[in-house]
């Protein structure tokens, strides 16, 4: 039984039209918030993992840059392999640099791998061009940087440009190398773009005089970054005094820290979201049972339950949630696979490491949602409906 009245412009008509426009609007945020906020959090966590790996394994040194001081011995991926979960161990080295073209000058981080580098950890994030050649036999001088810092110092793919690495014999004289760029790459971090350059690991180690063995430390990829600091504290007990392991989530603690903070926006918007759209509800069945006074005192004189009576009104309640949550699933996704699609809602890259606002649809949370949205309702809608039990018939025959 649907309490709709055949005039179109009735108040209760209205009324019922506002109730279902409510729950419509409100699940559709809902959808936007998840997906935006569930989206950001995603991209966020892939780009710092790309660029970092799960673990990093280097050894303790006293200075806080990431410019490697102590190197040690490439021995240990056997052992790292071993652990359950681990994917993708990666030798790196980084080195600091100044880049120079003409009259401008860059500084930057070069990052050191060797021939066995997994690149398409990073595959997504290149714009231009190839990633350099490294092989084990010569010394590689192709390197890939960011596109804005190819922009800054006005450089193209296929150009040339001098690098200038510390000479450890020598303070007051550089060594420098001339590098051929065959790759452009944007990740959407400041820090990243500004500083980071991918070469060849063996460029380090000629300029630091390292054997061809010696690494300055391991970017562990694995499965499941929800296992990260556990597979990370493994294999620490595992490695000798001098290396230390730490997750990705301990190493970046501020910027974790910080993305988890959208679950709690995401579970604020959908309290008040609920909260607004149960007062619409509650409001519109307060309407229709005084609407039907009558009506609910003439089943009560002819010996209907009032429990059966407060079931006709929930299913009408439940009628208006489930027309509401059915247009606004559907507006959600709409907006969804238009963000997906074209990308219309743009951030600024400085706070959010993005561009453009990233959008995953994630159905259990979704769909959790939806099943909040309707069991709280139900639960809640229960409170007007007890006004039935205070309705007396012979007063509400005699209302005029």
């Amino acid at each position: 039984m649907q309490f709709r009245d055949p005039k179109k412009n009735s108040i209760s008509n209205r009324i019922i039209n506002i109730a279902i426009l409510a729950v419509s609007i409100g699940i559709a945020i809902i959808i936007i918030a998840i997906s935006t906020g569930k989206g950001l959090q995603e991209k966020i966590k892939s780009k710092t993992i790309a660029f970092n790996g799960h673990i990093s394994i280097t050894p303790f040194e006293n200075n806080e840059s990431q410019i490697s001081v102590l190197p040690f011995q490439d021995n240990f991926k056997k052992m790292i392999k071993k652990n359950e979960g681990v994917d993708i161990i990666n030798s790196i080295a980084f080195d600091g640099v100044i880049l120079k073209k003409k009259n401008t000058f860059e500084g930057g981080v070069f990052k050191g791998v060797d021939f066995n580098y997994k690149w398409e950890v990073i595959k997504e994030f290149l714009v231009e061009g190839n990633y350099p050649q490294i092989n084990k036999k010569n010394i590689s001088n192709e390197i890939i940087l960011s596109k804005p810092m190819a922009n800054r110092l006005s450089l193209k793919l296929g150009e040339n440009i001098d690098l200038y690495f510390q000479n450890i014999k020598n303070q007051n004289i550089p060594y420098r190398s001339r590098f051929k760029i065959v790759g452009l790459f944007n990740s959407g971090f400041p820090d990243i773009d500004n500083n980071l350059i991918y070469g060849d690991i063996n460029q380090i180690r000629r300029v630091k005089k390292w054997n061809k063995n010696m690494i300055g430390g391991y970017e562990i990829f694995i499965d499941n970054i929800y296992n990260a600091d556990k597979v990370s504290e493994k294999i620490y007990e595992e490695l000798p005094p001098n290396l230390d392991s730490i997750s990705i989530t301990k190493r970046f603690n501020s910027i974790f820290q910080w993305i988890a903070l959208f679950d709690f926006n995401i579970l604020v918007i959908l309290i008040i979201v609920i909260i607004v759209s149960l007062i619409n509800l509650a409001t519109t069945l307060l309407i229709l049972i005084f609407e039907r006074l009558k009506m609910i005192s003439l089943l009560k004189i002819i010996g209907l339950k009032n429990i059966i009576i407060k079931k006709i009104f929930l299913w009408n309640g439940l009628f208006i949630i489930l027309k509401g949550l059915l247009i606004g699933n559907f507006f959600g996704t709409i907006f969804f696979l238009i963000q997906k699609k074209y990308g219309l809602i743009k951030l600024d890259p400085e706070t959010y490491f993005v561009e453009i606002a990233p959008v995953i649809f994630d159905f259990r949370h979704v769909l959790f949602a939806n099943m909040l949205f309707i069991i709280t309702c139900i639960i809640i809608l229960w409170i007007p409906l007890n006004i039935i039990l205070k309705i007396s018939p012979s007063k509400a025959l005699r209302f005029r």
